[in-house]
């Protein structure tokens, strides 16, 4: 994920982990340790990476049959390595992820950006280990816009939903609205993950004033009106379509993409 460094992402990105975590079978106290030092981690890049100005904050996450490795990089002044108690976080700094990791390392430079990496094991309590992460590649992005890559198109589902209901909740849509936001999500999720140009899930989440957009590919040739036309619900009529304001089909060089517009209420 690459998201702008503000403190309401953290709570995206925070969601998107826990269904990612509980969809590998992470248990309880270990989802509660990863979300305590994703949080941190995250915190220091918004408070401290940028000195308030725009900049990204990229979150690789990758599963194994062991536990989840969680990679946070800035392209900003760096994580400070010590606590620090007047800035908005839990406080406790680089020492409270290294407590509740099984395996932590950090590394940058002054004005070079940072990168921290923390394992976290399938069972929680952390634990001392060796380290390792591979390095995250920064790329250009619109600024406000959340991107996401998918690298096993059977998480889309639980990482998608828990996403779109975070954004949506915040922008002006009413409970209903944001139910109306994850049925359209989970359906386009159960559809889509067999129709994938390169088996990798592109996401593209642009927040607007008046509602959010979701721009979902590379799919293959055809693969877009076939998910529209798994969103009918035969018993009842109708289609779960008209629950989002728009939903049109992109031609791009690598592919179809689904773009669909949920707006806030007038």
């Amino acid at each position: 994920m690459v998201l702008p460094a503000k403190s309401e992402n953290v709570a995206v990105i925070r969601h998107a982990l826990a269904g990612l975590a509980e969809e590998i079978g992470m248990d309880e106290p270990g989802l509660a340790d990863l979300k305590t030092v994703v949080t941190e981690a995250c915190m220091n890049v918004v408070v401290h990476a940028y000195q308030g100005e725009p900049g990204p904050l990229a979150v690789d996450a990758k599963p194994d049959p062991d536990g989840l490795t969680v990679v946070v990089r800035d392209e900003g002044g760096g994580i400070r390595p010590q606590a620090d108690t007047e800035r908005d976080s839990l406080r406790l700094g680089l020492s409270l992820i290294a407590a509740l990791s099984s395996s932590f390392s950090i590394s940058g430079g002054l004005d070079q950006g940072t990168e921290i990496t923390m394992r976290v094991p399938l069972e929680g309590g952390g634990a001392n280990g060796s380290s390792g992460g591979d390095p995250v590649e920064m790329k250009p992005y619109p600024a406000g816009r959340t991107q996401m890559v998918v690298d096993r198109s059977d998480l889309l589902a639980p990482v998608l939903a828990r996403v779109v209901a975070a954004l949506a909740a915040r922008r002006d849509l009413s409970v209903d609205r944001v139910s109306d936001v994850v049925l359209v999500t989970d359906a386009i999720a159960g559809a889509a993950p067999d129709r994938f140009a390169d088996g990798r899930v592109q996401l593209g989440l642009d927040e607007r004033d008046d509602g959010i957009d979701l721009r979902l590919g590379p799919l293959e040739q055809g693969a877009a009106d076939g998910i529209r036309s798994d969103l009918d619900v035969p018993d009842v009529g109708g289609s779960l379509e008209k629950l989002a304001d728009e939903l049109t089909v992109e031609q791009s060089d690598d592919g179809e993409y689904l773009i669909i517009r949920f707006a806030a209420a007038p």
